[in-house]
């Protein structure tokens, strides 16, 4: 049995806990003991959090950071071509060592589990690989090389909006229709570190529907959808349908505590009331939100109606998910001219907690006996943390902290992280490689 001592442990409380011993029996946490001697465990020295959880990822866009910057006044729309463009040069050659380059990225992070909102499905022209499922095997393959847990989030997407034709970088998106699409995701393969959920890609590119069947499929598995990321979005909408984007989700049986609404920016007092009601995830990404101009979403009140809250990368504009989770409070802070939205621990939880659960790991995301032994130190040493007492410790990480204070990761009992590095692979390296094809 391998025993780890951490010099501080956040266990849920307001304040770390000092001299934790945690004993690890495979992949799982088989006790904890606060205030106990090291003895001969392994020391992890600073802050020892459980692992935290990106809720909502696109790996391939990875390649986009500070290559979408340089045009004056645009927009979320205006990105989104320059996405396209990005997706006409991936096939699974390509995407394996890009996807793998980038979850090292988001372990050296913290980050344990990554919840991958896949779309890029087929080839040019919408045409299926020999392996339709050869994207998605790809995303498998990287999670596995770079040592993170994977949810992989096969995305339903039915058309080019509106009822559209899909241009021909949609066409790489879509599925012929819903049965199909559910025949392509069976065959999908789960492992330890692997399981498999779905994804409504967003109201305005499936129909409701196609909605419902994929939602039906779901069943307990983990449903994420795109929600009111932007005005536009809910007028199309609006116009379409005659209903929000949450209303339309709602009547095709989406919501509940299985579904999870990514961004939710732009959301009606009753679109609140559905998503709380239901005891819904909301997924907010606010390094991409406000990259992409997108707007702040209303964490506080969607948190007071019943909705729990993760976080995401999602356009890995940064991967940071400190940076993330501070955002949700900082944001709202900057938007309502008060401070004091959403405790310390509450957005921890979300980074944590909110996110495995989101993802369909229950199990993990907490320090305790029978959790899953993934595990994130930060060291109090660097400049941004140095000098923090311990009982200001968990809101020094939250607010203060950043992805370079990462110095140990665990995931299932396993050491990916040692010392500020990836134990198996040269981070920066590979991220050189894969974008310069």
């Amino acid at each position: 049995m391998t025993a780890l001592w951490c010099e501080l442990a956040w266990l849920g409380g307001e304040a770390p806990e000092p001299g934790v011993l945690i004993e690890l029996d495979g992949e799982r946490i088989a006790s904890v003991r606060a205030g106990a001697p090291a003895g001969d465990a392994r020391r992890l020295a600073g802050l020892t959090l459980p692992g935290l959880a990106n809720a909502h990822s696109h790996t391939f866009q990875r390649a986009l950071r500070g290559r979408t910057q340089g045009a004056l006044g645009g927009s979320f729309w205006t990105w989104r071509e320059q996405m396209y463009a990005l997706v006409e040069r991936l096939d699974p050659d390509a995407y394996l060592p890009l996807a793998r380059a980038t979850f090292a990225e988001m372990v050296l992070a913290g980050i344990t589990l990554v919840g991958e909102f896949h779309y890029l499905h087929h080839g040019a022209g919408g045409r299926a690989y020999a392996d339709p499922n050869a994207m998605g095997e790809a995303i498998v393959t990287a999670a596995g090389e770079a040592g993170v847990r994977l949810t992989l989030l096969d995305t339903f997407y039915g058309h080019g909006g509106a009822g559209r034709e899909p241009d021909a970088a949609q066409q790489r998106f879509c599925d012929p229709g819903v049965e199909a699409w559910s025949q392509r995701v069976a065959a999908l393969r789960e492992g330890p570190a692997v399981r498999v959920g779905a994804a409504i890609h967003s109201v305005r590119a499936v129909d409701p529907e196609a909605a419902a069947a994929v939602a039906a499929w779901a069943g307990e598995r983990p449903l994420h959808a795109h929600v009111s990321e932007q005005p536009a979005e809910n007028a199309e909408c609006l116009t379409a349908h005659g209903a929000t984007p949450t209303a339309v989700l709602a009547a095709a049986g989406a919501l509940g505590e299985h579904f999870t609404a990514v961004h939710a920016t732009h959301l009606t007092g009753e679109d609140v009331a559905l998503l709380g009601g239901a005891g819904a995830t909301v997924c907010l990404c606010p390094t991409t939100e406000r990259d992409l101009a997108d707007g702040i979403g209303g964490a506080r009140r969607l948190r007071e109606a019943g909705a729990r809250l993760a976080v995401g990368s999602d356009s890995q504009a940064v991967i940071d998910p400190f940076e993330e989770a501070r955002a949700i409070e900082l944001d709202e802070r900057l938007a309502t001219g008060v401070r004091g939205h959403h405790a310390p621990g509450d957005l921890l939880r979300a980074a944590t907690a909110g996110g495995y659960a989101s993802l369909g790991w229950p199990e993990g995301g907490r320090i305790e006996a029978g959790a899953l032994a993934d595990l994130t130190t930060l060291s109090l040493d660097g400049v941004r943390l140095a000098g923090t007492p311990p009982e200001h410790a968990v809101a020094s990480a939250v607010f203060a902290a950043a992805a370079g204070d990462v110095h140990a990761v665990t995931v299932g009992g396993r050491e990916i992280v040692r010392g500020g590095a990836h134990v198996a692979l040269d981070v920066a390296a590979e991220l050189r490689e894969a974008l310069a094809r």
